[in-house]
């Protein structure tokens, strides 16, 4: 649903949207028959909007439900940062929707990997696992942690992050219905967390992102809509 403060948008995500993929439980292979549809995308405001005092949004909820979408500009940053949810985007195995400046950014998706990433997975999968109360847990919560771990150490091995869980999902679902003790998915996350720490983990990914090809595309992008 679109909020009240985006209903004046010059800005339409159906009209400008550049990629649309499908997230989440869906995309991980992890779908239960009540799961919902998450819907994460990139849409390109026209350049002209950027000259206004009032710039355009950085991101936009809907119109579907669960969708959300990040201009361009926003989303390349956050991939420069390795956030994980932007980066598993370029990799989710179900693409919706992707006009040719969407085929462009998935062809350069390798340009934004970079060694940061071993640390953002495993931020990310530590601030999940501080919420977690071991007497009470809440066992979708823990699967998605340590299916992220997962996810980050496929990303620093094979220099790609593991979306599609394949030959993990039986023990991960097992895990979200509670079928596992909790000394024994704290003693799998150790083993994770030991893993990401090995020396020489990373060696599939670059120190450095590639600015430069990430920047020609955005100039690329931005020139189009002129």
């Amino acid at each position: 649903m679109v909020r009240p403060d985006q209903a004046a948008c010059p800005v339409s995500v159906p009209e400008h949207l550049v990629l649309s993929v499908v997230t989440g439980s869906r995309a991980y292979g992890l779908e239960t028959e009540d799961s919902d549809v998450d819907r994460r995308g990139v849409f390109a405001a026209p350049a002209p909007l950027f000259w206004r005092l009032d710039k355009p949004p950085t991101h936009l909820e809907g119109p579907l439900p669960e969708q959300f979408s990040w201009e361009v500009e926003r989303f390349c940053v956050l991939a420069l940062e390795a956030n994980p949810t932007v980066l598993e985007c370029l990799w989710s195995p179900i693409v919706e929707r992707v006009t040719p400046a969407g085929e462009e950014l998935l062809a350069i998706r390798r340009a934004f990997l970079s060694r940061r990433a071993h640390r953002t997975f495993a931020g990310y999968a530590q601030a999940q696992l501080r919420r977690l109360d071991p007497e009470r847990p809440k066992w979708k919560q823990a699967m998605h942690m340590i299916r992220l771990m997962l996810s980050g150490l496929h990303l620093a091995r094979e220099g790609e992050p593991l979306v599609r869980v394949g030959a993990h999902r039986d023990r991960l679902l097992a895990l979200r219905r509670g079928e596992i003790p909790w000394p024994e998915v704290e003693r799998w996350r150790a083993e994770l967390a030991a893993d990401l720490d090995r020396p020489g983990v990373c060696d599939a990914l670059p120190e450095a992102p590639d600015r430069r090809t990430v920047e020609d595309y955005l100039v690329t992008v931005r020139r189009a809509s002129l």
